[in-house]
């Protein structure tokens, strides 16, 4: 519709999220020296907004105030206004959300907060409507209010930032209060056993009523604890909490059960009603969840749904350079023709679309019933719509239904007199017919913005699969995707991880003027996906690049005084703060993946301070691990990796050999949270022997393929029988 009326200074950057702000009114700056200059040079405070391009509300926020020309110019008077995407710089995000949930007990996206022009914080929210309200005050009066304390209050403002600055700064310190060894593991595991317990929703699985989120870390957690307490009761209930938590969640709307993948997180308590956006760290760590679950249950219908997370990346978030895409969003135009978007319009559907759709009669079923009838029950479909009004405040899902599983597949097919084998053919056919109509609307907005972080998360997800699922294919995409990270995410000469890149014209991978290098949390998503890659591969090429990239983290993030590391590296004098999370979220945190990032690179290269610096990481996190390891599950998950100490499993044969490969299909066939596989071939000259002397001295028995299981280089007596070796790893 014609050309834009403005353009500003984003339209030269590569963000997907700051492109979509270029043409506001608003005269933005992205984060950087020149914007800092200009808000020091005329004294003018700073306006900076934080978010991403999947954000349903800062759409709403842009819609509203960003793009209002007369709120652009009360901006542009008044204040110098910067715009960061989260995803991109996670490291200033994690500074003044610290400040926002400090000063006003919540935090969220967009994220709005003013600084003085040296950068300090003194007022922050998240959301602002553009108007006052009686509940709330708007974005234009608190515009106005902060530019008029600005003039009048200038010293008092100041001060004020001096000292909030100084109270983060102190409240933020992550690091060893005297006690310098870490907690005692069975403490931990019991203490976040309990609290996970307490929080849990027997009926619908998850741990909170509403919102629920995916947490894949409380279901990692569970798993692990079920392998140390098999034979108790409490290990009973830990699988089952996992178990129940992701069955509930693939029959819920939660799961996109025509498109594939997972949707953010529920709005209500039954997995029912998502936020529609799709995002690459949740596929990646579902897919993971979900094949160990499948490991564990032998059931087939968790390996179904992993498999139906890795089809959904690979069609929809993939780069042919072999990267993955960051988010799908939640709004879209419901129609060809409309000019407005709506959240969930690509995903749902009217009950009388589907009898649109779907109007054949069903032979052998009960009189008169169509494929719609058979469909629309099993979905729970209702006539005016299955949305409670309540989670569709500003009715953009009225009349319509999110699919969900309502009854079992032995259920539906009794109410409509059908076989056991029909039903499944018939939800398969309509499932398919939906697709193809879906494939018809207009698609959300793709953030084809590629991290290094998010991309390991989901190596790991196709790496640990391909694995437990024994599907070649996934084991080659994340070495595809592993590739595509050496090429464009990292830089040879210095040795160091780059954030992020962009899908370019032509499909071509684009890096910024200058390349964000890459945060704590890049590599140690990268270092743990390599890992998982080596043992689902076993090319030696992945380990030592691994260790490679974990000498880099030690020397740009490790905090020698007070233990663990940072998220950021030194040395940006623009960043206020250097801050250790301590919060698995979303993702876990950094330093609880470290940890047995840690405990790894130890097992595969023999350098044991590693294996020192793991529980000093553990030590500096204690108070925080004894009190309320809910928080940090995935870090409580960590210390029982270090007091049990990993197990070596060592396979000598030749990794083409029939009799290896089923060890490995054994090994891999069990679910077992403290081992390390590696497979000793015989070649001296070979990266692993190089790093582990004691492999030459382990020897295939009787010409055959030889399992050891070895702890600190101390190993068994050798085993030749898959059956042999399934019972050590499954105690």
């Amino acid at each position: 519709p014609g050309a834009p009326r403005h353009t500003n200074r984003l339209i030269n950057e590569k963000s997907p999220y700051l492109l979509q702000h270029a043409h506001n009114p608003v005269d933005w700056y992205p984060w950087g020296q020149e914007a800092f200059d200009k808000a020091k040079s005329e004294n003018k405070l700073i306006f900076l907004s934080v978010g991403y391009s999947t954000c349903h509300w800062c759409h709403v926020m842009e819609e509203e105030s960003f793009k209002s020309k007369e709120i652009g110019e009360i901006m542009n008077k008044h204040f110098v206004c910067i715009k960061v995407d989260r995803e991109e710089r996670p490291d200033v995000d994690k500074v003044y959300m610290t400040f926002v949930q400090a000063t006003s007990g919540g935090g969220g996206w967009p994220m709005s907060v003013w600084l003085t022009p040296d950068l300090k914080p003194f007022a922050g929210g998240t959301y602002f409507p553009p108007e006052d309200s009686v509940h709330r005050v708007g974005f234009r009066t608190v515009l106005l209010r902060i530019a008029e304390q600005w003039k009048d209050n200038k010293d008092a403002l100041l001060e004020s930032s001096q000292r909030i600055l100084e109270a983060l700064r102190h409240t933020s310190e992550i690091l060893v209060q005297g006690q310098e060894s870490p907690p005692s593991s069975k403490e931990v595991m019991d203490t976040c056993f309990l609290q996970l317990s307490r929080s849990y929703d027997e009926d619908y699985g998850g741990f909170s009523k509403s919102p629920k989120f995916p947490t894949p870390v409380n279901l990692n957690f569970l798993f692990t604890y079920w392998a140390l307490h098999r034979t108790t009761p409490e290990g009973a209930r830990a699988l089952q909490m996992a178990l129940h938590t992701l069955k509930m969640m693939a029959h819920g709307g939660i799961h996109d059960h025509i498109g594939q993948g997972f949707h953010r997180y529920s709005t209500d308590q039954h997995w029912h009603v998502p936020h529609f956006e799709k995002m690459l760290y949740d596929q990646g760590q579902l897919a993971a969840v979900y094949s160990r679950a499948f490991q564990i249950s032998g059931d087939e219908f968790f390996a179904d749904v992993t498999r139906d997370i890795l089809l959904y990346v690979s069609r929809d978030l993939s780069d042919q350079a072999g990267g993955f895409y960051s988010a799908e969003d939640a709004d879209s135009y419901p129609t060809t023709t409309s000019t407005e978007k709506r959240e969930g319009a690509f995903c749902v559907w009217a009950a009388e679309e589907l009898r649109a759709l779907l109007p054949d009669p069903v032979q052998g079923a009960t009189a008169g019933t169509t494929l719609g009838d058979v469909f629309m029950h099993h979905y729970g479909v209702e006539e005016a719509g299955n949305v409670d009004p309540m989670k569709d405040p500003h009715q953009e899902l009225k009349g319509k239904n999110v699919l969900i599983v309502r009854r079992s597949p032995e259920l539906t097919a009794a109410r409509f007199g059908l076989g056991p084998g029909q039903l499944g053919a018939l939800l398969q056919e309509g499932r398919h017919r939906l697709s193809s109509a879906r494939a018809r609307r207009p698609r959300p907005h793709l953030d084809t913005k590629m991290l290094a972080a998010w991309n390991g998360l989901m190596i790991s997800g196709f790496a640990q699969a391909g694995a437990a699922l024994a599907e070649q294919e996934y084991v080659s995409r994340a070495a595809q995707a592993a590739a595509f990270l050496r090429t464009h995410l990292f830089d040879p000469a210095s040795g160091r991880l780059l954030r992020s890149c962009y899908r370019g014209k032509d499909n071509s991978v684009d890096q910024s003027a200058v390349p964000i290098q890459g945060f704590l949390e890049d590599y140690v998503f990268v270092i743990q996906a390599l890992f998982d890659l080596y043992e689902a591969s076993l090319e030696q090429g992945w380990l030592e690049w691994a260790l490679d990239l974990q000498h880099m983290q030690d020397k740009l993030f490790w905090d020698p005084e007070g233990f663990a590391y940072f998220s950021a590296e030194a040395g940006d004098p623009s960043l206020l703060l250097r801050l250790k999370d301590d919060q698995d979220g979303a993702e876990p945190t950094p330093n609880s993946v470290a940890v047995t990032n840690l405990l790894r690179a130890a097992c595969y290269s023999g350098q044991m301070d590693w294996v020192e610096k793991a529980g000093k990481i553990l030590a500096a996190f204690s108070e925080r691990l004894q009190k309320i390891p809910i928080t940090l599950p995935e870090m409580a998950r960590a210390t029982a990796v270090f007091h049990h100490t990993l197990k070596q499993v060592v396979i000598c044969g030749d990794p083409q050999g029939e009799d290896t490969k089923e060890m490995l299909r054994c090994v891999r066939s069990v679910f077992s949270p403290n081992k390390v596989l590696m497979v000793a071939d015989g070649d001296s000259s070979g990266f692993l022997y190089r790093q582990l002397p004691f492999l030459a001295s382990l020897e295939r028995k009787d010409g055959k393929a030889t399992a050891y299981l070895c702890s600190n280089f101390t190993c068994s007596l050798p085993v030749t029988s898959a059956q042999e070796l399934r019972g050590m790893l499954s105690p």
